[in-house]
């Protein structure tokens, strides 16, 4: 057996080498690669790379990245490695593959700002913002390089999926289909940073103190960020203590850094980068991306949809939604983590809406019939369904309700009387001291698996509320945003609150061994997969623009949405709803002090009880966008 291994292990990977180096080969024989300083209007100017099909019996429509990540390989003899990845379909296609650094970053020139603010009111060529540098990038491509059709795309996931957002306010009529795919969209929203006010030190930390360091000429490299010898996160950020430390740590060159601890409300300087604020009028057809289990942006896609159907309602406007961790509509997408989906959606994506998108608007190739509004695939059932519009028509909004014991139920309590109101709550001690961790065992950095992690780390521990529904006797399919609406009052000021909705297997499931997975032998019988998690900062319950703190011991609301869910509930599973107040050290810890968190000193934190109201008056419940069977 050993030997027959051996034998695939050699056989195999001479297989993938050899159709990577055919298609290599494909590559260097059928473009040619050039490099140009593209002038924008104020005189500043763009590195961008062109790789161009030599083949001139036909002209060819360009596919634009704007990114803040490098063009690299630097160099016209230097070919990025496009064999390894699904966009050699668009080479066979033809298409004039762009890449750009913007501006300020890389071997660009200028002065590069995070989440640039959309300018609607440019008046001088002085008055620039990343629309106004796509429409002058766009303009000289088409004037300067050879054998283009006069149509041009965009993409671009995470950071240049903000930039992808951008393009699309530009204006310009050769810009005719524009895909932005994870798009940074509202870092205190719902994006990397924050999510509702709530600041995610542990990404934010890692990412910023390399991409955040000073440009003063071009460079092809910014050179490591931050290193520590503790490899555990967990105790890392617990060591490190208050936020306020971690800005030592990244010391004071890393500009937004530091801006951003200036701006600790939802105020005019967050607003301003909310990339939603220009979605009108939006000329080009858009194709949004998003994945479901994307642990860096479960945010952007969803939202900047739903803003551009509201705002520009005559835009060809679409999105799809995968069971996808960050980026992984580009890879494989059978499985993520423990979980299985039954079929790579990347590759049925890729085949049955990306390319085809891009084909018929920049090359009149084929038909877009097949592309609904929507494609979204649910988890559960592991099925890409198709509406006309998301949330679908169709959907209905059911409260959950809290029950004593641990139970979740569609019915609704009665109001509290004498026989029942000494089981009107529940209740658990939040320790800043001892945070409720993000995902079971000791990681080196923050895991994209932990979306779809099993639970039951976390049942046994006191500061965990677990609510189960009874066993399902039929499917319960959720397909919108789900509503946390709860009753609670506190020992403290402020406190953070954790809702994760979660899909309880039979004791007795495992998957087919015919179906893909990770290769892991996990148990599966009982697994508590998280299908979605969010948290909540309590001082913004009633505005993120100005915080209020809580009065000790008064009942108060805390009601938000969670990311929208995809996922169907299979009859013989239950569902479970957690309620937690820390997440560490995926999002930091709240003192539980009604103050401002980046000033605060590791001496402010403090315990807090926290009460959590069930009584049918006080009627803590969540509101369920549930779909027809």
């Amino acid at each position: 057996m050993k030997k027959i291994f051996f034998l695939l292990a050699l056989i195999v990977p001479s297989a993938i080498t050899f159709a990577q180096n055919e298609d290599s080969t494909w590559f260097v024989n059928n473009y040619y690669k050039i490099e140009r300083m593209v002038p924008m209007r104020d005189g500043i100017k763009l590195f961008t790379s062109f790789y161009i099909p030599k083949d001139s019996a036909e002209k060819h429509p360009f596919l634009l990245t704007r990114t803040p990540y490098s063009c690299a390989p630097y160099g016209e003899d230097k070919f990025i490695a496009m064999w390894r990845s699904f966009k050699m379909s668009f080479m066979k296609e033809k298409y004039i593959l762009v890449t750009q650094d913007v501006r300020g970053r890389y071997m660009s020139e200028g002065e590069f700002v995070d989440v640039r603010p959309f300018n609607k009111n440019k008046k001088t060529n002085k008055d620039i913002d990343e629309a106004s540098d796509t429409y002058d990038a766009i303009d000289w491509m088409l004037k300067n390089i050879p054998g283009n059709n006069g149509n041009v795309g965009i993409t671009g996931g995470s950071y240049p999926g903000f930039y992808a957002t951008e393009a699309a306010l530009c204006g310009h009529p050769a810009l005719k289909a524009v895909s932005p795919q994870a798009p940074v969209t509202d870092w205190f929203m719902g994006d990397d940073f924050h999510h509702n006010g709530v600041f995610f030190a542990m990404d934010g930390f890692s990412f910023y103190s390399s991409f955040g360091k000073p440009h003063p000429v071009p460079t092809k490299d910014y050179g490591p960020g931050y290193n520590t010898l503790v490899k555990d996160p967990y105790k890392f950020y617990l060591q490190a203590g208050a936020v306020k430390n971690l800005a030592v740590m990244i010391g004071d060159s890393i500009k937004f850094w530091h801006e951003m601890y200036q701006h600790p409300n939802y105020d005019a300087w967050w607003q301003a980068r909310n990339a939603r604020v220009g979605l009108y009028n939006v000329k080009p057809a858009m194709l949004w991306v998003g994945g479901l289990f994307d642990a860096e942006d479960c945010f952007g896609a969803w939202n900047t949809y739903k803003t551009t159907k509201a705002q520009s309602p005559a835009t060809n406007n679409k999105i799809v939604m995968g069971p996808w961790y960050h980026g992984q509509w580009a890879r494989e997408g059978s499985y993520l983590g423990n979980v299985r989906f039954e079929s790579n959606t990347a590759d049925w994506y890729q085949q049955n809406i990306e390319i085809p998108f891009f084909n018929y608007y920049l090359k009149g190739k084929g038909n877009t019939d097949a592309i609904a509004e929507a494609t979204i695939f649910f988890t559960g059932e592991n099925k890409w369904k198709k509406f006309a519009q998301w949330p679908s028509e169709n959907v209905t909004y059911k409260p959950l309700y809290i029950l004593p014991n641990g139970k979740l139920s569609f019915e609704k309590p009665l109001a509290a009387t004498a026989v029942n109101s000494a089981g009107s709550f529940s209740e658990y001690t939040s320790d800043p001291a001892h945070p409720v961790p993000y995902t079971e065992g000791v990681h080196e950095s923050r895991t994209r698996e932990y979306m779809t992690d099993d639970q039951r780390f976390t049942a046994q521990r006191p500061d965990v509320l677990s609510f189960n529904t009874d066993t399902l006797t039929d499917d319960l399919t959720l397909g919108g945003p789900v509503m946390a609406d709860i009753i609670t009052s506190l020992s403290t000021t402020d406190a953070d609150f954790v809702v994760k909705i979660i899909d309880v297997f039979p004791d007795y499931f495992q998957y087919d061994a015919a179906v893909k997975g990770n290769g892991k032998e996990y148990p599966m019988g009982g697994y508590q997969m998280l299908v979605r998690g969010e948290i909540m900062r309590g001082k913004y319950r009633n505005s993120f623009e100005k915080p209020e703190p809580f009065v000790a011991g008064k009942i108060s609301k805390v009601k938000y949405a969670l990311p929208d869910v995809a996922h169907t509930f299979k009859k013989g599973h239950r569902l479970m709803i957690q309620i937690q107040s820390t997440w560490f050290p995926l999002a930091d810890r709240n003192p539980q002090k009604f103050i401002d968190i980046y000033k605060a000193s590791d001496s402010d934190f403090q315990k807090a009880i926290i009460k959590i109201y069930y009584d049918g008056t006080n009627q803590t419940k969540f509101i369920l966008p549930v779909l027809p069977k």
